[in-house]
């Protein structure tokens, strides 16, 4: 018998408990995987946690694995790094990421799963499932040789965006945030950091990730004529306002959406999901992206940790939980 696993779910807005759950006996096509590590997306899953999804994108905010609904009862998450234990013999021993919530260990579809290259940690590796956002919004953005760019907001997927800019030839990055010591980040990514007053303009391309009214109309003013802002901010249910009234049509500016839930209409044709997802695990080869891991902590501890990093008092970009010593 398969037997039984723990997860966290958020049980009601602001609360979350960890559940014994039971596991499904896989099928001739499944793989059981037990965790090593978990990532928290601190912008989407702490607007989960706090119930700010708003009614209308419940069906396109699902997980992939996600069981219950919004506000809550919900398990969700998705990003997940584990061994395989039991399925195909070429998975069996294999690690592998997966889009699904944090549990100890769960059953899925072979397909479902992604191999870790050896190269990249199994700590790491959680970072997959932002490097591929990061990937779709460089597909939708479309950098040139030598463009002049900056990347607003120096939360995960931000940093994300810089550290996959950084490797464009001829190209100036810099990350742009209201924290200093989102500096220390930059600096290990090898790009260049600014405050939002501070920032170089005559930009060719912004892409704005703060998820706020103020950098998303700093983005806009860093821009050159005809310049174009990739917005990457998901603001839950919060209006946000612009001004679009000041020199917005004079100097024909662009604002355009990037979502990571389908394939950049620029690959689209070319590209599958599973696709965009193994070249982030291969990008993820590069250390300078454990920048991007700023603390971790044990699984049982992940209802308190889920408190801390929504009001603030836990600053992370990705947060990783640790399921070291979890045997079920």
């Amino acid at each position: 018998m398969t037997g039984t696993a723990r997860a966290f779910w958020l049980d009601s807005p602001g609360r979350g408990v960890i559940r014994e759950v039971r596991l499904p006996e896989p099928g001739a096509g499944d793989v059981l995987v037990r965790t090593l590590f978990s990532g928290v997306s601190r912008g989407t899953e702490t607007l989960v946690f706090r119930g700010r999804v708003p009614e209308s994108q419940y069906a396109a905010m699902r997980a992939p694995f996600q069981e219950g609904d919004f506000p809550g009862p919900v398990k969700y998450g998705y990003l997940n790094v584990g061994v395989v234990e039991a399925g195909p013999g070429e998975l069996v021993g294999r690690t592998v990421f997966c889009l699904y919530p944090h549990q100890t260990r769960y059953v899925v579809p072979a397909a479902a799963v992604t191999p870790v290259p050896p190269a990249v940690p199994a700590g790491r590796a959680v970072l997959a499932g932002t490097v591929e956002t990061a990937v779709n919004a460089l597909w939708d953005a479309a950098p040139l040789v030598g463009d002049r760019i900056a990347v607003v907001g120096g939360g995960m997927v931000g940093c994300s965006v810089a550290a996959l800019l950084a490797r464009f030839p001829g190209v100036r990055v810099q990350l742009v945030d209201a924290d200093p010591d989102r500096a220390k980040v930059a600096d290990a990514l090898g790009v260049g950091f600014a405050s939002p007053a501070d920032a170089l303009d005559g930009l060719d391309l912004v892409v704005h990730a703060s998820a706020t009214e103020a950098g998303l109309a700093r983005s806009l003013e860093l821009l050159r004529p005809e310049g174009t802002v990739v917005e990457l901010s998901w603001y839950g249910d919060r209006r946000v306002a612009l001004p679009l009234g000041e020199a917005f049509h004079s100097r024909r500016l662009t604002l355009r959406s990037s979502q990571v839930g389908t394939v950049s209409p620029a690959r689209g044709a070319t590209r599958t999901y599973a696709d965009r997802l193994a070249l982030a695990l291969d990008l993820l080869a590069d250390p300078a992206l454990d920048a991007l891991v700023t603390g971790e902590s044990a699984f049982t501890e992940l209802p308190d940790v889920m408190t801390g990093l929504a009001s603030g008092e836990i600053p992370a970009l990705c947060h990783r939980i640790s399921y070291a010593g979890d045997d079920h």
